[in-house]
């Protein structure tokens, strides 16, 4: 889904292009949030959750290329429901005690009239998939940004299959609102 990229979003370009961001950044892990949003029981019921240890960093380039690394510790998984998070936690799903992050490693952005989006990759366990994630961007001054994501992916790619009598479905909603400082 293509987010329409708004002026200000328009004049970040141009701000970027220019320097004005150029520098080593910090993930905010107290503004930020990594929450996903699933369907259980046939659909019926839907299953919210945030991931509650995050952390990042990113670069920004004279010339206004962006590169950076947002890693989440997939263990820190809360439904608050502690036997679902129990199960998330284990090699049905997250498999946290062999594979304790999950890691999106953004490589470019890009731009365009009606959007802005980052492509890099996701690794989830030991499978990893290149992505695109359509971005909303604000940047309220030179030492602050915060960007704003919603994708869906199909958990069966990364190796988490596990669904009984096919209760669960494999697609999952990730929404995604980091803020970055300027170190």
């Amino acid at each position: 889904m293509a987010i329409p990229q708004s002026r200000s979003e328009a004049r970040l370009v141009d701000r970027l292009s220019a320097g004005e961001f150029a520098g080593a950044w910090i993930l905010d892990p107290g503004r930020s949030t990594v929450a996903l949003l699933s369907s259980s029981i046939w659909g019926m019921v839907r299953v919210r959750g945030n991931f509650t240890e995050l952390t990042g960093e990113g670069t920004v380039s004279p010339t206004g290329e962006v590169t950076g690394t947002l890693k989440i510790a997939a263990a820190s998984i809360d439904t608050h429901n502690t036997k679902r998070d129990t199960h998330l936690r284990s090699a049905d799903f997250f498999d946290t005690d062999t594979h304790p992050h999950i890691v999106f490693t953004a490589r470019t952005l890009s731009t365009s009239t009606d959007r802005l989006a980052v492509t890099g990759s996701l690794q989830v366990r030991d499978t990893t998939r290149p992505i695109t994630v359509p971005i909303r961007v604000n940047a309220p001054g030179r030492d602050l940004v915060q960007l704003e994501a919603e994708v869906t992916v199909d958990r069966s790619a990364f190796g988490l299959t596990w669904n009984k009598v096919r209760m669960v479905s494999l697609k999952n909603v990730i929404t995604v609102r980091v803020v970055f400082t300027r170190c």
